[in-house]
């Protein structure tokens, strides 16, 4: 059975001002849809069959677009920050209740086509609480942030890089509730210290995606997928 995925999709999302002024990143227009519908759908395509939406920044707008999620085949809930923001991994944490005891997790604005069903045997394999998918960027498409040595992540640093770096967090995680355990509720606190965390104490297990990833956090990104987009059609 392949596990749920919480997707991440609260943020302000600043970088696409002014776009994003009076709409979140998710209903951002991609060929003419939301771009939450291509996630949901590549998701659906990839046999994930239920999704929580960890929502604050106009997240009411996100829950009328997509509803229940029928029509992209998949299941949707929704989880929202409530009076304050809590970062990435706070969110996660406000959401476990609604999640099982290990899940998928997926930045909101990134769009993979990666084997989930791979993703989650390595994570099962490894008997780690989590797992952070990477892929070899060399700097490509956005800064290296991983050091990664024989099929282990030797460092993860998203502001200070060294020249070891070639790999980045490619946006979608494993987790078992357990790693969350330390996070109070509604407690503000970034998915990025908890994978730092974990790395210091040996229970961060990898997997190397090979398909790049896409993304819209930024105008060039946006653009790039649109392009990959039409290129599929």
């Amino acid at each position: 059975m392949i596990l749920p995925v919480a997707i991440l999709a609260g943020g302000w999302a600043r970088r696409l001002r002014p776009i994003t002024e009076t709409i979140p990143k998710a209903l951002v227009d991609v060929q003419g849809e939301p771009f939450i519908s291509h996630q949901l759908r590549l998701l659906s395509a990839r046999g994930i069959q239920r999704v929580v939406l960890c929502v604050q920044y106009r997240g009411e707008l996100i829950q009328q677009a997509v509803g229940d999620g029928k029509r992209f085949g998949i299941q949707v809930e929704y989880s929202f920050d409530g009076p304050v923001m809590l970062g990435t991994a706070g969110a996660i944490k406000r959401a476990l209740p609604l999640l099982e005891e290990s899940f998928f997790v997926l930045y909101g604005d990134s769009y993979l086509p990666c084997d989930y069903y791979m993703v989650q045997a390595a994570f099962e394999e490894s008997r780690k609480p989590a797992l952070m998918t990477v892929f070899q960027n060399d700097g490509r498409w956005d800064k290296s942030n991983v050091e990664f040595r024989a099929g282990s992540i030797a460092a993860y640093d998203k502001g200070k890089q060294t020249p070891d770096m070639r790999h980045i967090d490619y946006g979608l995680g494993v987790f078992s509730r357990g790693a969350f355990k330390s996070i109070s509720d509604n407690q503000e606190y970034d998915l990025a210290d908890v994978y730092r965390n974990l790395v210091k104490t040996g229970e961060l297990a990898a997997f190397e995606a090979s398909e790049r990833f896409y993304e819209i956090g930024s105008f060039a990104g946006l653009e790039e997928l649109r392009r990959h987009l039409e290129r599929e059609k």
